[in-house]
């Protein structure tokens, strides 16, 4: 059965049309804005969206920092204390088990924050890979999650949060922020391109701090937004999402986020085998040049030949056309490189174009 978030009354008495998502019942869009609408206030002003739904588990104790230089791509040897980075979870495989952000408090705790449908598969995983003095904690439904986005988010926060507790840069956060009496772990991230805050609040706290932020954006015209709109802007921003351009038989490597791969550190687990992988074909961007709308799981082709496949697409509210992402044969990869997308037995001409699509 599917679970609900503590917005969820929330959600319906702002008229969202409610839709399983990653075992949770969530808002796709309000009624009265649409999605359109949504997506272009996080473009040119602010827009605030539930994502409690997301998964966070803590790793903790005296050896926390061995275990997620073992379990996880990135290297967090040096990282300091309020830093966040992004980061992958490999199978002995190489393929990628999920992508998260990993939020480091200091040297024996550090929060992972995972894709709602692979929590529970996540968690399994960490506890089982888990070695020496540390322990993992499924703190997800205790905790809830604001994401406030666009360019106005900044200046709606600080009508509620003093200057000095902002965090210092793009992908930090400082925790124990006062908002109003309730305590928040406060981060600049986000999914979706633009300027954007994250608000870590109990589950208990989060309506009441939903209310306030509403208020506190209204003459920025803020809207609440759903999850369509959160994937046509992750999409504009060329972002990954699992399952679509990222699962268990795709690596890091092929998938485009080797940033967030250091080979170079001791050992992780899928080290040995990223490191032997032959990769035959690359995430690409696609500008659709023809009539149509491309989906997931389009075959590409160049003349007769299927060179790959889309893995997501849309028509991008804020660019004015539509565009999608997909796997091609690495030599059919490079920017400018025309091919054809086949859509209900319809060939649609299509070109690869730079990623991401869309920069602020």
């Amino acid at each position: 059965m599917d679970k609900k978030t503590p917005l969820y009354e929330t959600h319906v008495s702002l008229k969202g049309k409610i839709v399983p998502f990653g075992g949770y019942l969530l808002p796709v869009q309000y009624s009265g804005l649409g999605l359109v609408s949504e997506h272009n206030a996080v473009r040119k002003s602010v827009g605030m969206f539930d994502v409690s739904h997301m998964g966070e588990i803590v790793i903790q104790g005296k050896e926390a920092l061995k275990n997620v230089q073992r379990l996880f791509t990135n290297d967090f040897e040096n990282m300091t204390n309020g830093q966040i980075k992004y980061t992958l979870m490999c199978n002995q495989e190489g393929g990628i088990i999920d992508d998260l952000i990993l939020y480091k408090y200091h040297d024996e705790k550090f929060m992972g924050v995972v894709n709602a449908s692979n929590k529970e598969k996540d968690f399994k995983w960490i506890t089982e890979n888990l070695v020496g003095k540390a322990k993992a904690i499924d703190s997800s439904e205790e905790i809830a999650l604001i994401a406030i986005q666009g360019p106005n988010a900044k200046a709606t926060l600080q009508k509620l949060i003093a200057k000095e507790d902002f965090p210092e840069k793009y992908y930090t956060f400082n925790e124990n922020i006062d908002i109003k009496g309730m305590d928040i772990d406060f981060s600049e991230t986000g999914y979706t391109g633009e300027e954007g805050f994250e608000l870590y609040t109990k589950a208990d706290d989060v309506t009441k701090i939903w209310e306030l932020l509403m208020d506190a954006g209204a003459e920025f015209n803020i809207v609440p937004c759903g999850l369509g709109s959160r994937d046509t802007l992750r999409l504009e921003a060329g972002m990954p999402l699992y399952g679509h351009e990222m699962n268990e038989t795709i690596n890091p490597i092929q998938a485009g986020l080797k940033f967030a791969v250091k080979l170079n550190k001791k050992d992780f687990i899928g080290k040995e085998a990223l490191e032997k992988s032959e990769i035959s074909q690359k995430r690409v961007g696609l500008k659709i040049l023809g009539k149509g709308i491309v989906r997931e799981e389009a075959p590409v082709f160049i003349d007769d030949q299927q060179v790959g496949m889309s893995t997501s697409g849309t028509h991008a509210p804020y660019l004015g056309y539509a565009i999608a992402m997909a796997y091609l044969d690495k030599e059919y990869a490079s920017i400018g490189q025309k091919v054809e997308v086949e859509v209900r037995g319809r060939r649609i001409q299509a070109e690869v174009t730079p990623m991401p699509f869309y920069k602020k």
